[in-house]
């Protein structure tokens, strides 16, 4: 959940930084007219050497008036890497469609407030230009999603909420820094995540800065082959690069199911989602025009940010009867099915199984002990404390208490 912060802003008075000399004429004629260019980080950092590089990124931020950052955290977040896994040939894979729909602009407070100051700055560039997915289609390893299984005792307990990523209490309590551009590496079952969320945006961080943290999940139902998986992941987007100031994007939550077989070598369904129930789905979180030292932070709606299986996981080379076989992870990713597997066809028989009500709500217990202590809404409050004559204590909300979106 978002709040109020603070952060130390350049000084307009002296071409954004304190410390500058104010002679411009000062400054290296090499650095003002062969550096200004655009190139990678990396290009620059192997050209340049680690000194003169550091001292061209803060030259170059105190030019155009954006971040200031300290050295360790230039090289740190100027630093990306490609996440991916590969596809076993002797396993299944399985394709996934992304399905998106801009936020709502109209839906902030802030417009509604102030409709015509709050759009002269840049501030949302990065908010309107997300006007699409990183990817419409993407093929994943069926085995990519054993994470989502839970421990050998969590077959038998259903409703019984699982960490997938656990919450470190120490981060839970706020120390993430809010002057970041990209995600920390990711490994273990993080991977996974990482790669899900990052069809929608090139930097997800699945490691959020305000608790509750991590990604929980809980056995719907099982049989002897297969288990449907309920979970609920917080997590949340860096929209700008540097030289921009940080804008954060954090959805209430994503949720959804995934029905596997117990050794993960098949995936029947997955889906993942953000809820569009509220009318309130999703805080941002920026600093705004210059001279302004605190956070903005505001919320509102996206219709849209959801994961699909197009078709059940099948084996990644199919054979021909000719003896020759196709390997699909060449293949052009389309939405029809390469082959149905004949169980496929027909529905699970579950062993034992709860309702999805019940085991989403397991999830929000894990993450929100709070709510072992009933809420109602507004009418039915009023009915229930006149059938158990009781008083009403009523609690007025920009958001829910139980989802990020407060």
């Amino acid at each position: 959940m978002a709040s109020k912060g603070t952060r130390k802003r350049p000084d307009k008075t002296n071409g954004g930084s304190g410390d500058r000399p104010s002679g411009k004429k000062k400054r290296s004629k090499l650095r003002s007219c062969c550096f200004w260019v655009c190139a990678p980080a990396a290009v620059l950092l192997a050209a340049l050497g680690v000194g003169m590089y550091l001292d061209y990124r803060r030259w170059e931020r105190r030019e155009v008036g954006m971040m200031s950052l300290s050295p360790d955290t230039v090289l740190a977040n100027e630093t990306s890497y490609p996440v991916d896994e590969e596809i076993d040939p002797a396993g299944e894979m399985i394709v996934l469609k992304t399905h998106f729909e801009p936020f709502v602009l109209a839906s902030m407070a802030k417009l509604v407030l102030d409709p015509v100051g709050f759009f002269t700055t840049r501030d949302l560039d990065s908010l309107r230009s997300w006007r699409e997915p990183v990817r419409e289609l993407s093929s994943f390893g069926a085995s990519h999603f054993a994470p989502f299984l839970p421990p050998p005792a969590g077959y038998s307990v259903l409703g019984a909420a699982y960490e997938i990523i656990p919450v470190n209490l120490k981060l839970a309590t706020g120390l993430l820094s809010s002057d970041r551009y990209f995600p920390p590496k990711v490994s273990n079952k993080e991977v996974i995540l990482h790669r899900l969320l990052g069809l929608f945006h090139p930097r997800p961080f699945v490691c959020i800065r305000f608790a509750p943290q991590g990604a929980v999940a809980t056995v719907r139902a099982e049989n002897e082959r297969w288990v449907d998986v309920v979970f609920r992941i917080h997590a949340e987007f860096q929209l700008n690069e540097s030289p921009q100031y940080p804008f954060w994007f954090m959805p209430a939550q994503f949720t959804g199911n995934i029905v596997l077989t117990r050794d993960a070598s098949r995936v029947r369904h997955f889906h993942l989602y953000v809820p569009t129930n509220r009318p309130i789905n999703a805080v941002l979180e920026w600093l705004d025009t210059p001279g302004n030292e605190s956070h903005e932070v505001d919320a509102g709606y996206i219709p849209r940010m959801e994961l699909t299986s197009v078709a059940p996981s099948s084996p990644v080379l199919i054979h021909q009867e000719d003896g020759s076989y196709m390997d699909q992870r060449q293949a052009q990713l389309t939405e029809e099915p390469k082959m149905f597997l004949e169980e496929d066809y027909a529905d699970i028989q579950w062993n034992s199984e709860i309702s999805m009500e019940e085991a989403m709500r397991s999830l929000e217990l894990k993450m929100y002990p709070f709510k072992t202590v009933p809420y109602y809404n507004f009418t039915e409050a009023f009915s229930r404390a006149e059938s158990e004559n009781k008083l009403v204590h009523s609690i007025l909300l920009w958001g829910a208490l139980d989802d990020q979106s407060c």
